[in-house]
């Protein structure tokens, strides 16, 4: 049995000093990173139709105003179906949304409008009462079930400081099934900054952090399991359970797995025959940084997330169907085994990871996250400070080394 003491988006999401928004008709222009993003842009080449995204979490509100038409209840499978739409928090509604959500009538705006949610309710903390925690399924069961369906993208915004070998053997039954799942790391940034699970799982994708000048949040998990960063500060969500208001100024590792997720279905609708290892690829290729692609930073991974780059480049090559650019991080196959052999280009394998170890090195000038100066890039600007917490006042080099997951 799971633990209960899960927080969710481990991630919890800061709600200290929220306030409700004055009026819920303008959440879309409080979403700063649409417009660096140049998500208009975007959506001129790829809204995410066509891709279907499992959000497991505590449930998601099929009807909000920004999510009717998006939530794809019937298929969610049955043996976990339970409250899948009674969402205890209004977490998982949040996070759908920022996923998928139309912006009907005033309401939060997704990165990918044109992808539909599969919604999970799964046992976090705030879950409340012995028959609905005996009900809802274990984080382990719902990604499993999620694996046999036809979702390409699993988003995970919770997490625990523990492993959980059920769930630990769902993620790999996932990987083998040639699922994208992407994690918050965790907002242990001002502690001692480990990274949770499920993103520390090999074959999960986890997402850290960034504020609008593209600096590492505080809050921050950081360490070997940080592979990619994303929009978490300032960002508007639904204060409770009861969907009367959105708050402003929500925060954590939460949402920008969810706006990472959104980002890796624009770039699969674009490309839909592209397997997950070409998926993963694209998005390390193309991620904002100006340090080695083979050093990636134990705060911003790969760097910050830029779809863009992808849908912008007709000429942009994804490598092998095959084989998994995170192979020696991942620490085994199953990815590249999940697509068959007949589907490889003739195309070179790239390297794109080296094998993450303890070796501790640190950096001795933090390194940005800035994009190049290509007139395609800068969606999101970045600062030169980008790769610094700042505790207590002071400037903490980043730590460069990988551990093996």
């Amino acid at each position: 049995m799971r633990v209960m003491g899960v927080v969710v988006g481990a991630l919890a999401v800061a709600g200290v000093g929220l306030a409700p928004s004055a009026t819920a008709s303008d959440e879309q222009s409080k979403q700063w990173y649409l417009d660096p993003m140049k998500a208009d842009q975007m959506w001129k080449v790829s809204t995410g139709k066509g891709v279907k995204i499992a959000v497991i979490d505590t449930g998601v509100n099929p009807d909000t105003s920004s999510l009717k038409g998006q939530v794809l209840v019937d298929e969610v499978p049955k043996a976990v179906a339970y409250h899948a739409t009674d969402d205890y928090e209004g977490h998982g509604t949040s996070m759908a949304e920022l996923i998928a959500g139309t912006g009907a009538d005033g309401g939060v705006k997704g990165l990918a409008p044109g992808a539909k949610i599969v919604p999970y309710r799964i046992k976090l903390e705030g879950l409340k009462g012995e028959e609905e925690k005996q009900k809802t399924p274990e984080p382990a069961d719902a990604i499993r079930a999620a694996a046999d369906t036809d979702a390409k993208i699993i988003n995970m915004s919770f997490g625990s400081d523990y492993v959980d070998p059920d769930e630990e053997a769902a993620i790999k039954y996932a990987a083998s099934k040639g699922k994208l799942m992407i994690a918050a790391v965790g907002n242990a940034g001002e502690a001692k900054g480990h990274v949770g699970y499920p993103a520390a799982y090999p074959y999960v994708l986890g997402v850290s952090a960034m504020d609008k000048s593209g600096t590492v949040s505080k809050f921050s998990s950081y360490g070997g399991y940080v592979d990619l960063t994303a929009p978490g500060e300032a960002i508007p969500g639904w204060c409770d359970a009861n969907f009367r208001s959105y708050c402003d100024g929500r925060q954590g590792t939460s949402p920008a797995a969810a706006i990472a997720s959104a980002a890796a279905a624009l770039v699969w609708s674009a490309h839909p025959d592209w397997t997950v290892n070409q998926i993963t690829r694209a998005l390390i290729d193309t991620a904002g940084r100006d340090w080695p692609k083979d050093d990636p930073s134990s705060y911003l991974g790969y760097g910050a997330v830029r779809p863009r780059e992808v849908l912008g480049d007709a000429n942009y090559n994804a490598g092998p169907a095959n084989v998994d650019p995170l192979a020696k991080e991942n620490g085994g196959d199953l990815l590249a085994k999940s697509v068959s052999s007949s589907s490889t280009p003739s195309t070179p394998a790239t390297s794109q990871s080296q094998q993450k170890t303890s070796t501790g090195g640190t950096s001795a000038a933090a390194p940005s996250a800035q994009s190049s100066s290509d007139s395609n890039t800068l969606w999101i600007a970045l600062s030169a400070a980008a790769a610094v917490v700042v505790i207590g006042g002071a400037g903490v080099a980043v730590m460069r080394a990988r551990r093996a997951r």
